[in-house]
């Protein structure tokens, strides 16, 4: 596998002197970003399936082992605050279950029954979509899990880093992210877990973008959850409208928290209900609503 080859770049790693050894981890990093650049097309397809299972009623599910179902955890719990999506719209199964987040639990990735019972558990269905994200393409836990979900017709998709394998041969949309060699050999937390990450941050970006999750550039559906994030709301409703600090905050008190809903307030000169209204109509789309304000 191209992922536990040796690095012919990093063979003398060990007796560098820091800054040189830093910059040969950071050349390496850099090729990241022109690997996934190469498998634009294969994630922009799985983004349309994405965003079309979630928006007839699916889920997006991530499924992994180690770092990879570490980094499907992230991207899916991030998902609740900054777009502010329903806790069981976007999930991610990790072999070993949750202690496997702090804690490596051993054997886990080669348990294949745990990964059907994971699946049945959270009762999948033919509507929603499964990500299968393994750095080599070959973990039997995520390999299970694909083959759960294709016996029930529910659309797969998989991230590797070994072109072929078993993952990319066996799901719907294959994303096969070629990063070459670890820094250290075998080390797939470095290259291939970047490369996993911004492959993550397209698919749940990309969808959320889709599905009316953003106006602009703009966070519109934040989560009010902390006093960080309500002045990221005031900001956005300054931002969208004509109002001072002082007016912003009012009104966002007064949509119930919901930046979206304030700023259809605003702009309508409708009360709470005919503002939520609007936003049903058009699937939470702000732009079909008040068209474009910046």
């Amino acid at each position: 596998m191209l992922t536990e080859q040796p690095n012919p770049s990093t063979q003398d790693i060990d007796r560098l002197p820091t800054e040189i050894m830093l910059s040969r981890i950071n050349t390496e990093d850099q090729r990241v970003a022109k690997a996934v650049e190469q498998v634009i097309p294969q994630i922009a397809i799985a983004v349309d399936v994405i965003s079309e299972c979630i928006r007839t009623g699916g889920r997006l599910i991530y499924v992994g082992a180690g770092t990879s179902g570490r980094l499907g955890i992230l991207d899916a719990v991030e998902c609740v605050p900054t777009f502010g999506t329903p806790p069981d719209l976007v999930l991610g199964i990790i072999a070993g279950g949750e202690g496997a987040v702090i804690t490596a639990v051993e054997g886990a990735e080669d348990d294949t029954e745990q990964a059907r019972s994971d699946l049945q558990r959270i009762s999948l269905t033919e509507a929603d979509v499964i990500v299968g994200i393994a750095a080599s393409g070959r973990t039997p836990y995520v390999l299970s899990a694909v083959d759960y979900a294709r016996s029930i017709d529910c659309k797969t998709v998989g991230i590797a880093c070994n072109v072929p394998s078993p993952l990319l041969k066996a799901v719907d949309v294959a994303i096969g992210v070629e990063v070459g060699p670890e820094v250290i050999t075998g080390s797939t937390r470095m290259k291939a877990g970047t490369a996993q990450k911004m492959v993550l941050n397209m698919l749940s970006t990309a969808t959320m973008i889709k599905l009316g999750k953003v106006y602009g550039n703009l966070m519109v559906d934040v989560r009010v959850t902390n006093a960080k994030l309500r002045q990221r709301a005031i900001n956005l409703i300054t931002a969208l409208t004509d109002l001072d600090y002082e007016g912003a905050s009012a009104l966002l008190g007064a949509s119930g928290e919901h930046v979206k809903t304030a700023i259809v307030m605003h702009h309508l000169r409708v009360g709470l209900d005919e503002a939520r209204r609007h936003l049903a109509e058009v699937d939470g789309h702000l732009r079909a609503v008040i068209g474009d304000v910046r």
